[in-house]
């Protein structure tokens, strides 16, 4: 799944343009999934008084409220951006907000100034009022939502690449960097998406209702090495060959 960001201060166009792309990506055939971070205390998934919202109430962390239209999973605590990962299954995710996922990003601004506050590697445009007063702003193009629809999708089309694991510094750095860091060096061309040592180059691949987990490297190591000695101690089993381990539940 391939992601870009939107990311801006309030008013700034962040919706028009995040629906843009949504609207653009489903159109060329794309399964598109999208997040909203909304920053307001007074803002609650469900409805204070509902009989879903009464089944939070009771202590259930997550509620699945199904209606004849549509349905909305609602979680208590509110998730982070990589458990929200998990989730979601879709060939595009567009983030209006999180300005700190580690994903390639358009910045939404009123200004210049507005603009150099929010820039960062990982933005590869500009769009919002400032597309009024500039072409080009820090070496990026600066692209009106509502005139420029196509040139912005063709740069996010060019420039996005499958979205990295979301990991927390402080359990992986096991590519030398953060996944913030890794993201704006690929856009720079100093990395490349393979150096992500979590997916595609580990020794365990733990999966999880036919969906994979990614683990952290101290993880999979404790987890293979205890796997491969419980293996080693039983008899007549082929020394080599790679190991499956199904659980039900």
């Amino acid at each position: 799944m391939k992601a870009i960001g939107v990311v801006g201060y309030h008013h700034t166009g962040k919706t028009t343009l995040a629906t843009l792309l949504i609207s653009a990506l489903s159109g060329k055939g794309f399964e598109v999934a999208s997040i909203k971070d909304i920053h307001s205390e007074k803002y609650r998934a469900d409805k204070e008084g509902s009989n879903s919202w009464k089944h939070a109430q009771a202590g259930a962390n997550q509620v699945f409220a199904r209606g004849l239209k549509d349905g909305a999973l609602i979680l208590t605590p509110s998730p982070d951006l990589r458990q929200i990962l998990g989730l979601i299954r879709a060939d595009w995710l567009v983030i209006e907000g999180l300005r700190d996922a580690a994903v390639p990003k358009i910045v939404c601004a009123d200004s210049l100034a507005q603009a150099d506050e929010l820039f960062d590697p990982t933005v590869i445009a500009y769009s919002g009022k400032i597309s009024g007063q500039t072409d080009s702003h820090n070496g990026l193009p600066v692209l009106s939502a509502l005139s420029k629809g196509e040139e912005l999708l063709s740069l996010v089309l060019a420039k996005a690449f499958p979205i990295l694991p979301q990991s927390d510094p402080d359990c992986c750095s096991a590519c030398g960097r953060n996944c913030y860091q890794l993201a704006g060096e690929i856009l720079q061309g100093l990395a490349k998406r393979e150096d992500c040592v979590l997916d595609g180059k580990s020794d365990l691949i733990l999966e999880v209702g036919g969906s994979a987990v990614t683990i952290v490297p101290f993880v999979q190591k404790l987890l293979r090495d205890n796997i491969l000695a419980f293996v080693d101690n039983l008899k007549d089993i082929p020394p080599m060959g790679d190991i499956s381990i199904k659980v039900r539940r």
